[in-house]
């Protein structure tokens, strides 16, 4: 075999060779941001973490039909922004410091004391309902990232056998709006071809029921196609054995589920936050390899787990730990009085610290299954021999 020239070498680790990411990588990665964006209400910081979420989707977002599910998480964070504005304005707590319209104001009966429909709206209701929209809003975003950077089926892969009937219920539930963005796609593109209206309110009544509907089917076959492959099938297990893994696994997303409220509030108690989830977190852990230990499963070419699975879900973790440093007054802007928010510092260390996935992650493979990285033309013909 005739080697290439030493300037010509191409030498690649098997770290940095053409691969998908572990999804659970990607998903680490997305959750670990949301909590970044849930504990803060000021936009600037929102908008820059919506920014490296943007980057890094259109940096490592694979060639699959659901690669368009960001876009449309982004429409339903506006939607779920106005939706919260709109419900202020009708079921405000009263006037603030600067009205800006004051509403047709509805009687109510005496039974319903304490809640009003019209009335005055305030500038201050509105910059808090619009923080508010917008921090959900990243929070949805977070998981249209993940759902855009890795297929939801390959989330069943990795999880160990004792929470086989979990993961896919799971699966189906995530599957669920990438095949709706899918669907979408295909219906507009049989619509246009007949002559229909594909966009706008006109094309809604042709396009719910039909999108819905291929979706929820979809995603039930791929449930059906799963379970009848034998994904996450496990061997005999004892009755003790599973009871003790389905408890562990239960109390601690329980624990963790209740963590994130103290999380989100600052008001309450110290030991429902931090100690409640590493508690959970822990518990998951330890049903999910003593599942994986007993449960006889074996994998068909499992996905690696090597440094930049380890680097994604990190940079999603120094987000936290990042921001954490801000102070509350430039995590959480006044409204009454309104005042301009403050850029901190430590936002801009933490999304830069968000969009190094981007480059951390390895180069995604071609569709026909070769490497994206080029190889540059050598100047003589070569002919390689075995």
């Amino acid at each position: 075999m005739v080697a290439l020239p030493p300037d010509r070498a191409v030498v690649t680790t098997p770290a940095r060779q053409p691969r998908l990411l572990h999804p659970a990588a990607w998903w680490g990665w997305a959750t670990a941001v949301a909590i970044a964006a849930s504990r803060t209400t000021n936009p600037i910081v929102l908008l820059l973490l919506v920014s490296a979420t943007a980057f890094v989707v259109a940096s490592r977002r694979p060639a699959s039909p659901w690669s368009r599910s960001y876009v449309v998480f982004l429409r339903i964070g506006l939607l779920a922004i106005g939706i919260r504005i709109v419900l202020f304005a009708l079921l405000g707590t009263g006037a603030g410091t600067h009205v800006l319209v004051t509403l047709p104001k509805v009687p109510l009966p005496h039974w319903m004391a304490g809640v009003r429909l019209g009335g005055p709206v305030s500038l201050d209701g509105v910059l808090a309902a619009a923080y508010d929209g917008m921090r959900l809003a990243v929070i949805l975003l977070c998981v249209g990232a993940a759902n855009t950077l890795t297929s939801p089926r390959r989330l069943l892969k990795p999880l160990p056998s004792a929470v086989q009937e979990a993961g896919v219920a799971i699966t189906v539930a995530l599957s669920f709006a990438p095949q709706a963005v899918a669907s979408v796609s295909r219906l507009r593109t049989a619509r246009r071809l007949r002559g229909r209206p594909d966009t706008g309110i006109r094309s809604l009544r042709g396009l719910a029921v039909p999108v819905l509907e291929g979706a929820l089917e979809r995603s039930v076959d791929l449930a059906a196609a799963m379970d009848a492959r034998g994904f996450g099938r496990r061997a005999a297990t004892p009755a003790r054995l599973r009871l003790l893994i389905a408890g562990c696994v239960i109390l601690g997303g329980t624990a963790v589920a209740a963590s994130s409220y103290a999380l989100i509030d600052t008001s309450a108690p110290a030991a429902l936050g931090l100690p409640l989830l590493v508690a959970g977190a822990a518990l998951v852990a330890a049903g999910f390899a003593a599942g994986a230990r007993r449960g006889g499963r074996t994998r068909y070419r499992p996905d690696p787990w090597r440094w930049p699975e380890w680097l994604v879900v990190g940079a999603g973790v120094a987000t936290v730990v990042v921001l954490a440093f801000a102070t509350p007054s430039e995590l959480f802007p006044s409204t009454s009085p309104p005042r301009v928010p403050d850029l901190p510092l430590t936002a801009l260390l933490a999304v830069a610290v968000a969009v190094l996935p981007a480059f951390v992650a390895p180069p995604l493979p071609s569709p026909a299954g070769r490497r994206t990285t080029s190889v540059p033309p050598l100047r003589d013909p070569v002919v390689a021999t075995r």
